[in-house]
């Protein structure tokens, strides 16, 4: 059945179609908020997962690392895969995978068996920059940019909604009702993907590069393990170093394999342009400067008042101080459009790139009072909302339609990269001055202050990245919009309707 618009005019067909794509857009959006809220579910019962599982601490921080692997490791794979199947068929099968993965953790009590629950939640993430590619393909012309922005801020909204969501959650129920809860989610975002998302005919019958996606996957994890387990294990240990060196030699081979492959799993030279190649390195500062402060003024808050500067804040309390900083993410959602209309996704990168930094600056004079932190957070978070809203508007307008998927899961994948890196950074800065309190090492003030210094030159290089990119003739922006005559076929008819 053919949607396109009739040819008497686009009056009578607009506003059918714009309710039809709010749909479409919302349904997207919920399943991207639900993959994301997985990165934060555990992290308010870290401490006690210990002996929730009835093992050792360390071995309970793989819990938390699991899904930052499982997300990491697959994303490029569920990318392609949806270049050359189809966006619907993918992203049914990721919310499918973020229900056995919930249901596994919602039922088990060992570790085996929770790791490989979060692993599969890990892996449904994949869910979200194909969603972020689908919205050029349903949304018209002018919803493009809002949707764009809105869909790919989930990844940051999700991570800092799920942290007050899962502290009220494990405080007053059993902790196996954060993934019950979870898997509830994960129901409810099958459900719209299977009868709200529509049939678009965006298949490109490819092969798909499984020795490159086994690659990809073991280098990446030789490196990412690396780099998360470095301060626990030690940074000059064998393990350490063998872990890092190993997966860089691994990816080195990959890139070589690839490269030499008639139809890769990712198009390196595409990767290599200009624009791509400088988006992706500054998603990566940006990632390091949404992670960092998400790891760093959640513990300031919890810091004993003892300390002198530490505000004493419970889990619950220091989430929901957090909880506005995720929530101006989606508001500025229509400001990132605005931008990307007016500037082009160039400028509005440099433009997140540089409020993010503004918000660490702000933090180092902001930190007597949990009201000041969530002041400095809102700002760092209204600046990751634009530049998270830019960034696959950078990657869309730069690649062809057959690589969309794979090109933004990617861009996604080195987000997660920068936020893995981060966490290791602000772990060595926190302990490296440290200060005794009752018998217990802690952070002094001026380790947190570092970090966010640290922070802030991470992102200003992130805008100063960007800025290198090569201005375009025409506004970034625009080369998303889906015109009726370029529109696909029936793209906005759901399949309830067929």
């Amino acid at each position: 059945m053919n949607t396109m618009l009739p040819a008497d005019g686009p009056s009578a067909a607009s506003p059918p179609r714009d309710r039809r794509a709010v749909w479409i857009i919302g349904a997207l959006l919920f399943g991207s908020l639900a993959s994301a809220l997985m990165q934060s579910l555990v992290i308010p019962i870290q401490s006690e997962l210990p002996s929730f599982l009835d093992t050792s601490a360390s071995n309970a921080s793989w819990v938390l690392t699991a899904t930052l692997l499982g997300a990491g490791v697959t994303m490029p794979l569920v990318g392609r895969l949806a270049d050359v199947l189809g966006k619907k068929p993918v992203l049914v099968a990721a919310a499918s995978v973020l229900i056995v993965g919930s249901l596994v953790c919602a039922v088990s009590d060992s570790l085996t068996f929770v790791l490989v629950g979060r692993v599969l939640q890990g892996m449904a993430m994949g869910y979200i920059p194909v969603a972020i590619s689908m919205v050029r393909e349903v949304a018209p012309p002018h919803m493009v940019n809002s949707a764009t922005a809105a869909v790919s801020a989930t990844l940051g909204v999700g991570g800092a909604l799920g942290l007050p969501l899962a502290a009220w959650i494990a405080q007053d129920h059993d902790w196996h009702a954060l993934f019950w809860v979870a898997t509830a989610l994960a129901v409810v975002m099958l459900v719209l993907s299977v009868v709200v998302l529509p049939n678009t005919h965006d298949a490109h019958p490819a092969s798909i590069d499984w020795v490159g996606a086994a690659g990809l996957a073991a280098g990446l994890v030789g490196v990412l393990v690396g780099v998360s387990k470095g301060n626990d294990w030690g940074w000059g240990e064998p393990l350490t170093i063998g872990m890092i060196a190993g997966g860089v030699v691994v990816l080195l081979a990959w890139g070589w394999f690839e490269l030499r492959h008639h139809d890769p799993l990712v198009d390196l030279r595409t990767m290599a342009k200009k624009s791509i190649l400088l988006t992706n390195i500054a998603a990566v500062l940006i990632g390091f400067g949404m992670m960092a402060q998400s790891i760093v003024v959640p513990q300031l808050l919890q810091m004993p008042e003892a300390t002198g500067y530490g505000l004493g804040q419970s889990i619950l309390a220091a989430g929901l101080w957090m909880a506005p900083g995720g929530l101006m993410m989606m508001l500025f959602a229509p400001v990132s459009s605005k931008l990307l209309t007016s500037y082009g996704a160039r400028v509005t990168l440099a433009i997140g790139a540089a409020v993010l930094a503004l918000g660490y600056v702000a933090a180092l004079f902001l930190m007597d009072a949990p009201w000041q932190l969530m002041i400095a957070s809102c700002i760092s978070l209204a600046g990751v909302g634009v530049g998270y809203a830019a960034m696959p508007t950078m990657i869309l307008s730069n690649v062809p339609p057959t690589e969309a998927s794979s090109s933004v899961s990617v861009n996604t994948l080195m987000r997660s990269i920068g936020t893995t890196v981060a966490g290791a950074v602000m772990a060595v800065v926190l302990t490296s001055k440290t200060m005794d309190l009752g018998g217990y090492a802690v952070p002094t003030q001026g380790a947190f202050q570092l970090c966010f210094v640290v922070g802030a030159i991470a992102a200003g290089l992130g805008a100063l990245v960007i800025l290198l990119a090569p201005r375009r003739a025409r506004d970034d922006a625009a080369a998303l919009a889906v015109t009726p005559d370029t529109a696909p076929e029936a793209e906005l008819e759901p399949a309830a309707t067929r």
